[in-house]
């Protein structure tokens, strides 16, 4: 379970994808002790476990499944992934609960800039519609973020500078693919009321 606030990036620095198999590499400046070896990292909104680390490099396994539902799936070396650790008890909840299970991905379709802010516009598949919901929490790439307008093929997420600042968000261009995770106590109630 994470909080979707980002407070690291990584580099993909090796990214081997074979016979259904993905093994990636990730730079960055998260310190891992020994025992987090098989702990839960949200890459870019993914729930990933470590398989090992050496200095600043961190090494984890996609399997099939999960390299075809989300980004990884054109994802190359050189790219940047947001980082955050699985929460512990008593830290604090900033954003919402992010389960690092993607629900979907999404196209870019428009970016505004307005004043320092971005105000980005999505494509969302019709049939996940129903689980947007206008000023409702979301997950993008695994950054917690409010859901600004709901549109007829899509919605709309104001971001701002902090956010752009510390995120691989402030990388994202027209036509660009994100994960999505939608809030879970809305995909509960959902399910709940059918």
């Amino acid at each position: 379970m994470f909080a979707g606030i980002i407070k690291y990036t990584g580099k993909i620095n090796k990214i081997h994808k074979s016979n259904n198999n993905c093994f990636l590499e990730i730079s960055s400046k998260i310190n891992f002790k020994k025992n987090e070896v098989g702990s839960s990292i949200s890459c870019s909104g993914v729930c990933l476990t470590v398989d090992k680390f050496k200095k600043n490099f961190v090494n984890f396994y996609i399997s099939k499944e999960t390299l075809s539902n989300t980004i990884f799936k054109k994802s190359k070396k050189g790219d940047i992934i947001n980082l955050e650790k699985s929460l512990k008890f008593g830290d604090p909840i900033s954003g919402h609960f992010v389960q690092g299970h993607v629900d979907t991905t999404c196209t870019i379709k428009k970016i505004n800039h307005i004043g320092k802010s971005w105000l980005i516009t999505f494509v969302l598949p019709k049939k996940h519609k129903k689980n947007v919901i206008r000023k409702g929490s979301i997950t993008i790439n695994g950054v917690s973020l409010t859901i600004s307008n709901i549109l007829t093929n899509g919605f709309q997420i104001s971001i701002i500078p902090k956010t752009l600042q510390l995120t691989n968000l402030i990388k994202l261009r027209v036509n660009d693919l994100v994960n999505v995770e939608f809030d879970i106590i809305n995909k509960y109630m959902i399910n709940i009321l059918k």
